[in-house]
């Protein structure tokens, strides 16, 4: 039986670290507080979650199992700082409870959802929820390792809501379970044709920014 280079696990062990740090993150909250280690644990998660796609495109690995096992490490790593900032600044949580309930009820639903139309939860890698990656890493930051909430906090929970019901807008429009679904444009045009013309060129772009060197693709 032929042997998976070592490089190919790059990727699932960035995931699997990016997983791994959620206990950290809890026991650090526990015992711990430390802002600068908070902030290595949040950038060592959000390389961890920019390098193991990088690293995957590039090795031609990027699976439909490594996608969703992928978008499983975000959802265990975030759990665990949520933890956090309810245990150090429940403040900042009360003040922001109603939002909080409504994105943990859209997450249910999406979960629900997905569970009984698709027989597997979604994992469609969605511009929105990149971007809310963006905002949910500059949140947290700013709250566990820098101390500060109110707006990035907000920006935070409210982007979640609309990647959410974006996600949630698409699992509605889909016919069948589908990974790589960009916006709820695409899932209209996927259920209309059958097939999406600009997820192709998505993954050709992808696929040419995957062989420049690693430094480049991060500009």
């Amino acid at each position: 039986m032929p042997q998976t280079p070592l490089t190919h696990r790059i990727p699932l062990a960035l995931t699997l670290l990016r997983a791994l740090l959620a206990p950290v993150v809890i026991l650090l909250a526990l015992y711990y507080p430390s802002k600068v280690a908070f902030g290595l644990c949040l950038i060592s998660a959000f390389l961890s979650d920019v390098f193991d796609g990088v690293i995957a495109r590039r090795l031609n690995i990027a699976t439909p199992d490594l996608r969703r096992l992928d978008s499983m490490a975000d959802s265990v790593f975030y759990v665990g700082v949520i933890f956090a900032a309810w245990y150090l600044y429940p403040a900042e949580i009360w003040r922001h409870l109603p939002a909080l309930l409504t994105l943990a009820g859209l997450e249910v639903a999406r979960y629900v959802f997905d569970l009984v139309k698709f027989r597997r939860e979604a994992s469609y890698h969605m511009w929105s929820s990149k971007l809310w990656g963006i905002f949910l890493f500059t949140g947290s930051f700013a709250l566990l390792a820098l101390g500060i909430g109110g707006l990035p906090v907000a920006l935070a929970i409210y982007v979640g809501i609309v990647a959410d019901v974006e996600g949630l807008i698409i699992s509605i429009l889909l016919r069948k379970w589908q990974t790589d679904v960009p916006t709820f444009v695409h899932a209209l045009r996927l259920r209309a044709t059958g097939k999406v013309p600009e997820q192709i060129v998505c993954h050709l772009f992808f696929y040419r920014i995957s062989t420049l060197p690693l430094p480049v693709q991060l500009l």
